[in-house]
């Protein structure tokens, strides 16, 4: 974010008081007045503190990676995901899911409840479990959904302002990228600087899904995730 001309020269013109209040021999201090030490002391606190809100904050991209290192710290949440289109059976899906770090998953969906533990998922089957290896990295979406870890060199990321997500108070962001495909990923940031939300599309096969991520219960202890027995 560059700073605008009057924020800039607003800034000089604080340095040039701080300099005067340095440079300006001490007078004599009238009874029940502060110290000229006192005075200059609170006049630089003063002039510090207006600088620290004059100073950029970080680029929109810093903030989106910042919130995804945070996200990536928590310990469990909870996530609804809804997918609309065409690749979608019926047109419409919607999955419950909830996370324990490190690799634990327990998803909810139409065609039942599967426990991924690691690199193997627990399928309920017919009332029977079934254990089936899944390749490494299968799941990693879930850790990095704007994938920021991979081709960060052509990501950019936009910030579209404040906005509101079930009552919640968050800031609006568009994440693209180029690589391997073009992709825009809409996220939502929360006050406590973790995703709200996060929408995206994608097309496979001539067939268009559309996805809203919705996360919830950070670091609940009451998540709990155990393998079938």
């Amino acid at each position: 974010m560059r700073r605008s001309l009057p924020v800039a020269l607003l800034a000089l013109s604080l340095m040039a008081v701080l300099a005067a209040c340095k440079q300006q021999p001490a007078a004599p201090a009238a009874d029940g007045a502060p110290a000229p030490a006192e005075a200059s002391a609170d006049a630089q606190s003063t002039v510090a503190a207006v600088a620290d809100k004059l100073n950029p904050l970080p680029s929109a991209k810093d903030e989106i990676k910042a919130a995804m290192d945070a996200f990536l710290d928590v310990k469990s949440f909870h996530a609804t995901m809804n997918m609309t289109g065409d690749a979608m059976p019926g047109g419409r899906m919607a999955t419950e899911m909830d996370f324990v770090a490190p690799d634990r998953y327990r998803m909810q969906m139409p065609m039942g409840t599967q426990i991924i533990v690691g690199d193997t998922m627990y399928m309920n089957v017919q009332g029977r479990s079934m254990k089936v290896p899944m390749p490494k990295g299968t799941l990693s979406q879930w850790r990095d959904p704007a994938k920021l870890a991979e081709n960060q060199a052509t990501l950019t990321v936009e910030a579209q302002g404040s906005d509101t997500v079930d009552g919640i108070a968050a800031r609006k962001y568009l994440v693209r990228n180029t690589q391997p495909k073009p992709t825009d990923v809409t996220m939502w940031i929360g006050d406590d600087g973790l995703p709200v939300q996060i929408h995206h599309s994608s097309s496979a096969e001539g067939k268009t899904a559309d996805v809203t991520i919705r996360y919830t219960r950070f670091n609940d202890p009451s998540i709990k995730i155990d393998p079938p027995q």
